[in-house]
């Protein structure tokens, strides 16, 4: 038997095609690889079909079962309704030990290592039974403080105590409040005041690379009600307090001298019952406020699950936060599968992560690329041995393929599961699957049970096996999906405006992707960053990535257009922040560029200026503000046209 089939067969997903598959698809089905797409396929005809068979795969237990896996009878609802009936705590979920999958009270739970201890020394682990000891503790202090269905933000790093906390919260029948530590007072008081946050959990201060940043006197500029403050070492915080706040030992400390401090009755609430308040990157006004249910991790958890192969015997890493969705993602793809949790408690971009990746034996590393970039240009990871990884993600940015070649050399060219999709998603949408050849930078495939079509620039689908560039609109029925905004009419944001297919109303992301004659996705952008050149729609993307590989001396370019003050074509100009060590002349990258562009997008193409800059301007979580360059451009266009 081919070796790569006979392992297919021994994966999360390939495991179950092989039981269900003949039964599903009868003669048809033949193996995991050579039947993934029919399989898949049928996922997206039968969903209720497919999440009945997860739900066993996955630590999921409920304290009163479904109805049904999926009610589509109300149609004021396109999403339809999951699970409805169910009863559970998704945060016992996570603490409780299975038989299937196997998980026991003496399983590492988590892997840490503090940034600054000595690279030599042994990692810390924590096993699921102390996991579960320190987050009863922390819900028992919740529960005499505060009251069930109180929204808690957290604003510190994803150390072990920010985990702890999170899955406290939930266990206690409270709503988590994710706030990103990189936020300012402004971005923070935003968040405290949409989601009426009673309280927040901080640290006095955050360590990177060496040096001490203050995050409790940041946090008190947004004035909340109440801060519990963490040290980021020892047993003290180390600043002033307000009179309304408290430390962390303090706030444990009546459950130090409880009777029963390891029992905790959690709080059971219905399966679409909110747990998490998370936020778009508000790049353009106030950033919607999204709920997940109790469905969400569920969701994010089989992506994980079945594409990235996530499962007991794996150490999982990536470098995130909870204050973005990835780090609840990265959370519940652990606990929920019997995988080990693997966080640094420092910068991810130096030698010590590195080193941790190795000690730590991660076997399945998340990335943005951005931050592999940073490991190729500094060297920072020479001579570590990553060899157990047995597979990389990518998330968040455009992947660049020189990178991720470089990336894929560092563990015997083990593959790299691009992930794409949305916190108001709970999941990736496309993906990279090992059960398909794949292209360094491109997605094979929709996820498990989702449908999607292209769009064309009149709202109607391309056909499936057609290469195109347009629009994605995605099929309403989607497990984990939001059905509500807590700051936004979610039929405005969602649906309004988007045609029907098949009797659905689509649904928007606002990606817009495209399809090759070989069938991959490469995403361009998002719809709002499309431009007309010429009369020819392009992306912001679609023009970097040919302008990133011109010239030697680029690290990084990003591609605008904006429409002359006194009308006309619009201008397109090209960003460019260059590699260390390197001149170059703004003239001569415009030739350069032109040249590149010309050759590998269209003749018609011009570039009308390019800006070379130190560093470009970024969400906090790392996403291009291309707005904020356009404006620029556009204001300078102004200043000179009025001159």
């Amino acid at each position: 038997m081919n070796l790569y089939l006979q392992d297919s067969k021994l994966t999360n997903l390939g495991k179950i095609m092989e039981i269900h598959g003949p039964k599903l698809l009868g003669t048809s089905y033949k193996d995991p690889i050579a039947s993934f797409n029919l399989f898949r396929e049928y996922t997206v005809r039968h969903p209720e079909v497919y999440w009945s068979i997860i739900l066993k795969e996955l630590s999921v237990t409920f304290h009163e079962p479904p109805k049904c896996i999926l009610d589509t009878t109300d149609k004021s609802r396109p999403g339809g309704t999951w699970l409805p009936g169910s009863v559970l705590n998704i945060a016992e979920c996570c603490l409780l030990p299975s038989i299937h999958p196997r998980k026991e009270d003496d399983s590492c739970a988590i892997v840490w290592r503090d940034e600054g201890d000595d690279d030599d020394s042994d990692v810390n682990r924590i096993t699921l039974k102390q996991l579960r000891e320190q987050v009863i503790l922390v819900a028992n202090a919740l529960d005499r403080t505060f009251t069930k269905g109180d929204a808690i933000a957290i604003d510190m790093p994803m150390t072990v105590n920010a985990v702890i906390i999170y899955l406290a919260i939930i266990l206690a029948g409270c709503v988590v409040v994710s706030i990103a530590d990189s936020f300012a007072a402004k971005e923070i008081a935003t968040r405290l005041r949409v989601s009426k946050a009673k309280a927040i959990f901080t640290q006095d201060f955050i360590v990177r690379g060496g040096r001490k940043f203050p995050l409790y006197s940041r946090v008190v500029e947004a004035s909340p009600h109440k801060v519990i403050v963490l040290p980021v070492s020892g047993r003290n915080v180390g600043v002033q307090l307000r009179e309304q706040d408290i430390s962390w030992k303090d706030f444990l400390a009546y459950d130090n001298q409880h009777q029963r401090p390891n029992h905790f009755t959690p709080a059971y609430l219905p399966v679409d019952s909110m747990i998490n308040i998370l936020f778009s990157s508000g790049t353009t006004g106030e950033p919607k406020a999204i709920p997940w249910t109790q469905l969400s991790p569920i969701r994010s958890t089989a992506e994980g699950w079945a594409h990235i192969n996530v499962g007991v015997g794996d150490v999982y890493c990536w470098p995130t936060n909870l204050g973005w969705v990835m780090g609840p993602i990265l959370l519940f793809s652990c606990f929920l599968t019997g995988a080990t949790l693997a966080l640094y408690h420092g910068s991810p971009l130096g030698r010590g992560f590195g080193k941790f990746v190795q000690d730590a034996g991660v076997t399945v590393l998340g990335t943005v690329p951005s931050l592999v970039k940073t490991w190729k240009n500094t060297d920072c990871i020479k001579g570590l041995d990553w060899t157990k990884i047995k597979s990389f993600a990518s998330t968040g940015e455009t992947s660049n393929v020189d990178d991720d070649l470089w990336l894929s050399s560092k563990s015997y060219y083990k593959p790299i599961i691009e992930c794409c999709g949305g916190t108001e998603l709970a999941s990736s949408y496309i993906q990279a699957s090992p059960f398909q050849p794949q292209a360094f930078g491109a997605f094979s495939t929709a996820s498990m049970t989702t449908g999607l079509v292209i769009l064309d620039e009149h709202g109607v689908p391309y056909p499936d096996d057609k290469a195109c560039v347009g629009e994605v609109g995605l099929f309403p029925l989607y497990l984990g999906a939001t059905d509500r905004l807590l700051n936004a009419d979610h039929n405005d944001v969602y649906f309004k405006g988007m045609p029907t297919f098949k009797g659905m109303r689509l649904r928007r992301h606002g990606d817009i992707l495209k399809r090759t004659v070989g069938g991959y996705i490469v995403v361009q952008g998002r719809a709002d960053d499309t431009m007309n050149l010429g009369g020819i729609k392009t992306s912001s993307v679609e023009i970097e990535r040919v302008c990133d590989r011109a010239d030697e001396s680029i690290l990084e370019t990003a591609a605008v257009s904006v429409a002359p003050p006194d009308g006309g074509p619009e201008l397109l100009v090209i960003f460019v922040v260059l590699k260390k060590g390197f001149n170059q002349q703004p003239e001569k990258l415009k030739t350069i560029f032109s040249k590149a562009i010309q050759t590998n997008l269209n003749p018609l193409f011009k570039v009308s200026n390019v800006k070379i800059i130190p560093e470009f301007p970024r969400t906090a979580s790392n996403k291009l503000l291309r707005r904020v360059l356009r404006d620029q451009i556009q204001h300078e266009l102004s200043v000179r046209s009025r001159m």
